[in-house]
């Protein structure tokens, strides 16, 4: 299969892979669904909302997904433009439609989703050989999800891309990680027969990534630990350079073979928790590239989801590069002044 090639000769700065669809959430909150009289449509998954943050701070983007041959379809396609990732590599898939997913708002941490993704996805029926293995192998930070693992022919297409991170030419080293190749440990039970099955892909996953993140449930799935430092050291263990772990009132855990650093949450009036985690994660990327010491790449990335939970939506709600630093350093400056 032909692709075309990036509009200049400098490769993406990030690549994501995963979910997308539309979001409807209620613009009542408080009340269940069977109350709510209006509501919002935005884009949202997982993926392309890591995406668009990472464009909305200033890194070239592109995300590998799929839609449905419908009008969701294409306002997916449309809005992942408006809001500057690239969406070549966003394929059409005709048998299944676009997911939507609902959900309802109890600020300030209940959250219920419900995903209409049944039988499939589209973006779970990308194949490999859809894959710009050229692209993803040159992009800066390549980052991809456990969701896509859940069902082929998507995860076979994650473990092609991965294969194409290797840095053989680097090192001579035929097993050898890409240095910025991203596993977000976001596991979602409906999408996984069992959790065992997903323990199994994860674990499978882990030997081809330099930094995986996740919460502290996630951390049980993929490695079988619950404890911060333990679920890092094990992590540490399977070869990843970078563990992070989310620990919720108790802030975020980023360790290294050599360091470890632990940043406390920001205090908001938090709306819309959903959404903070992927902010994160644009912020996360957006630190990485730029080789930041980790307790700011950490504190930014707080003060990125914090913003957005402290709205309505998730895409549309992503911070600006500026909106996230005042944020963040006021936190900085507060934490020096007690």
């Amino acid at each position: 299969m032909s692709f075309e090639r990036p509009s200049s000769a400098e490769p993406f700065d990030v690549i994501a892979i995963g979910r997308s669809g539309v979001d409807v959430y209620p613009l009542q909150t408080g009340v269940g669904l069977e109350n709510v009289e209006s509501f919002g449509k935005f884009l949202g998954g997982s993926a392309a909302n890591v995406a668009v943050a990472a464009a909305r701070l200033g890194n070239r983007t592109a995300l590998i997904s799929g839609t449905g041959d419908d009008p969701f379809g294409r306002f997916v396609s449309n809005e992942l433009a408006r809001l500057g990732v690239d969406n070549r590599y966003v394929r059409t898939h005709g048998e299944y439609p676009t997911p939507v997913t609902f959900c309802e708002i109890f600020p300030p941490d209940d959250f219920p989703l419900y995903f209409y993704r049944k039988p499939s996805a589209p973006d779970l029926q990308i194949e490999a050989a859809e894959i710009d293995v050229d692209a993803v192998r040159d992009a800066r930070l390549y980052w991809s999800t456990v969701t896509g693992l859940s069902e082929e022919p998507s995860r076979s297409a994650h473990f092609a891309a991965w294969a194409a991170r290797v840095a053989s030419a680097a090192t001579g080293n035929d097993t050898a990680r890409k240095a910025l190749t991203v596993l977000d440990l976001d596991y979602r039970p409906m999408f996984w027969e069992t959790p065992a099955a997903a323990s199994e892909q994860v674990q499978r996953a882990l030997g081809h990534v330099t930094v995986a993140v996740g919460n502290r449930e996630e951390c049980e799935i993929a490695v079988g630990e619950t404890s911060p430092h333990k679920a890092a050291d094990a992590l540490l263990d399977l070869g990843v350079e970078l563990a992070i772990v989310k620990q919720g009132p108790r802030g975020v855990l980023g360790k290294t073979k050599h360091s470890s650093v632990t940043v406390a949450p920001n205090e908001v009036d938090v709306i819309n928790g959903l959404g903070a985690g992927d902010a994160f994660g644009g912020s996360l990327i957006h630190g990485l590239l730029r080789g930041w010491p980790l307790e700011k790449t950490l504190r930014y990335a707080n003060a990125a989801g914090a913003i957005v939970a402290s709205r309505l939506e998730c895409s549309t709600a992503m911070p600006t590069a500026a909106e996230v630093a005042d944020l963040a350093e006021q936190t900085a400056v507060e934490a020096v002044n007690v």
